[in-house]
């Protein structure tokens, strides 16, 4: 059922396409590669005290920014699902009410 059905030409068309012909060996030229330039050497990066404590202090700062707009987007998360299932309790309880007739 699951066999791949290969179809099967019944008119061949008697087209026959020429295989490409190798190139003899001795033909071929061997040529060393071009030398690949050499990169010059990078200088290491130098921190000092101060770049330092920048460094940290911008990390800090990021790290406290990400964590206030993470925790607001909870924080609206959590508002929203409350308020969602106070609505739900309120015409749950206006439905009940229509159905006895008040």
């Amino acid at each position: 059922m699951l066999q791949p059905r290969i179809p099967v030409n019944p008119l061949p068309t008697g087209h026959t396409i020429p295989l490409p012909k190798p190139t003899p060996v001795a033909d071929i030229e061997l040529t060393a590669p071009a030398p690949v330039p050499v990169a010059p050497a990078r200088t290491s990066v130098q921190l000092t005290p101060g770049s330092a404590l920048a460094l940290v202090a911008g990390g800090g700062a990021v790290v406290l920014v990400l964590g206030a707009v993470l925790v607001s987007m909870l924080l609206a998360v959590a508002i929203t699902g409350a308020s969602v299932a106070v609505i739900a309790v309120v015409l749950r309880l206006l439905v009940r009410d229509l159905q006895k007739g008040r």
